[in-house]
C-alpha cells in the first residue's frame, strides 16, 4: 500500500459509490469505481505522478536496485510517463547524470530530464532513433507495454506473447553486457520458448507481482538481470 499521511489515524475513505449512467457501460462504471476508490491513483495524484503505475516500478526497484544516478534507461510504451518520472528521479537524469529514453506509439507530455520519443518501438527507425537519443548501449530497458486485446482469450494470449517476444528482441539489440530488463508478461509469466531465449541471453530470471498491481489483473513482471550480449 501506498504510505499514509493523513491524519486519520490511517484509516481508510469511505468507499465511494458510483451509479450507472444512461449510455454507460456496466465496465466502464466498474472501471470508474475501481479508479475512485484505488489508494494508488490518490497517492499518484498527490504525488504528481502521471500513474499508479509508477507505484508498480518503484516498489520493483525498491527490491532490486536496478536504477542508480548515471545509467541509461530505456521506457518502452512509456505513455503517460509514469515509469518515465520514477526512471528519471532515480538515474538523476534531469541532474545531468543519468539519461532516459522514452518512447510510445502514442504522443506523450514531455518529461523533464527524459528524451521524449513517439514510434513504434520495433521498427529498426525507431530503435536508431532511440540509440542515437542514448549515446550508445542502454544499461536497463523498461517495459510495461501490454497489447491491444480482442476479448478472445487464445487470440490475445498470442499477442501477449508476441509483445514479449519482440521486447526481449529488443532489448537484446540496446543492451550493454550487464544490463538488465523488467517487462510485463502474464498469464504465470515467461514460458516456453520465450523464457528459454531469456535463460540464454541473462544470467538470472525472476517473475515478480507488485503490490500495487491490482489483485484481479493477470500481469506479472519478467526481471532478468546480467546480460550476456548479444547471442
Amino acid at each position: 500500500m501506498p504510505p499514509n499521511n493523513s491524519r486519520g489515524g490511517g484509516r481508510r475513505p469511505p468507499s465511494v459509490r458510483v451509479k450507472s449512467a444512461r449510455g454507460r457501460k456496466t465496465s466502464s462504471t466498474a472501471w470508474l469505481r475501481r479508479q475512485l476508490n484505488d489508494p494508488y491513483v490518490a497517492e499518484a495524484q498527490r504525488l504528481g505522478y502521471r500513474s499508479r503505475a509508477a507505484f508498480k516500478l518503484i516498489e520493483l526497484d525498491d527490491r532490486l536496485r536496478l536504477l542508480k544516478p548515471g545509467l541509461k534507461v530505456v521506457d518502452l510504451g512509456a505513455a503517460p510517463g509514469g515509469w518515465t518520472q520514477v526512471a528519471v528521479a532515480r538515474t538523476k537524469a534531469a541532474e545531468g547524470q543519468g539519461r532516459v529514453v522514452a518512447i510510445d506509439r502514442l504522443e506523450m507530455d514531455p518529461v523533464a530530464g527524459a528524451t521524449v520519443l513517439q514510434g513504434d518501438f520495433m521498427e529498426a527507425e525507431a530503435q536508431a532513433r532511440v540509440r542515437d537519443a542514448l549515446g550508445g548501449a542502454a544499461d536497463l530497458v523498461l517495459s510495461d507495454l501490454s497489447p491491444s486485446t480482442t476479448g478472445h482469450k487464445s487470440t490475445d494470449h498470442v499477442r501477449i506473447i508476441a509483445l514479449v517476444e519482440e521486447t526481449i528482441v529488443f532489448a537484446e539489440e540496446v543492451l550493454a553486457p550487464g544490463g538488465a530488463l523488467i517487462a510485463k508478461v502474464f498469464q504465470g509469466g515467461a514460458a516456453g520458448d520465450v523464457l528459454d531465449r531469456v535463460k540464454v541471453l541473462f544470467d538470472k530470471i525472476r517473475h515478480i507481482k507488485p503490490e500495487a498491481s491490482r489483485k484481479e489483473s493477470p500481469e506479472v513482471y519478467l526481471v532478468a538481470t546480467g546480460f550476456r550480449g548479444k547471442a
